[in-house]
């Protein structure tokens, strides 16, 4: 008989293969037979004989391939948990970290800095798309700002506030949130 390509096979379609051939056995034909007439390796015919043996019927139901994501995490689940409440909580400067907002690598400082674990910024984006983190580009302006407000600011609180920083011989300084990084924040 020629091989059977399993891969193309529903579950269902599989389990009687396997099936079929601990019939097979158990009416006295040996490993080899049991192979050249369901057309499989006579490995994998050990192999089921030995499930079969070991766990019964329950032994021939495939098991889900490949890893478990819970064994390819870096963080344990409650790692994430705090990690993401220091996040949502607090600012990176406020943690100690010389970041103006949270990024993939302030994110990785923290985790490093914390819990002694170094994930790759490339990893610590999977992380925050599965808490539910996008990237996030500042606007150039607020889009709450009246441009009435700023101007009666400008016109009537300012001034003084100029005044005050003369007598006290100190300097204004400007700045927002715009202009703290000129690195683009998202992916």
């Amino acid at each position: 008989m020629e091989k059977t390509d399993f891969r193309r096979l529903s579950e269902q379609e599989r389990l009687a293969f396997r099936k079929q051939a601990i019939r097979l056995i158990n009416s006295g034909k040996s490993k080899g037979e049991v192979s050249e007439i369901i057309g499989v390796r006579a490995g994998t015919i050990s192999i089921w004989w030995r499930e079969y043996k070991e766990k019964g019927l329950k032994g021939l139901i495939s098991k889900k391939k490949g890893v478990k994501s819970e064994d390819k995490k870096l963080l344990s689940t409650e790692q994430e948990k705090a990690v993401q409440k220091m996040i949502i909580n607090k600012m990176p400067e406020q943690l100690k970290l010389d970041y103006a907002l949270w990024t993939r690598k302030a994110i990785t400082e923290l985790i490093e800095r914390e819990f002694g674990i170094i994930i790759a910024v490339r990893t610590m984006g999977d992380y925050l798309r599965k808490w539910g983190f996008t990237p996030q580009k500042p606007k150039k302006m607020a889009y709450e700002q009246c441009p009435k407000k700023v101007q009666k600011w400008l016109d009537e609180e300012y001034p003084e506030i100029k005044k005050q920083a003369k007598e006290e011989k100190a300097e204004i300084h400007w700045g927002d949130e715009c202009g703290v990084k000129n690195q683009c924040n998202h992916g």
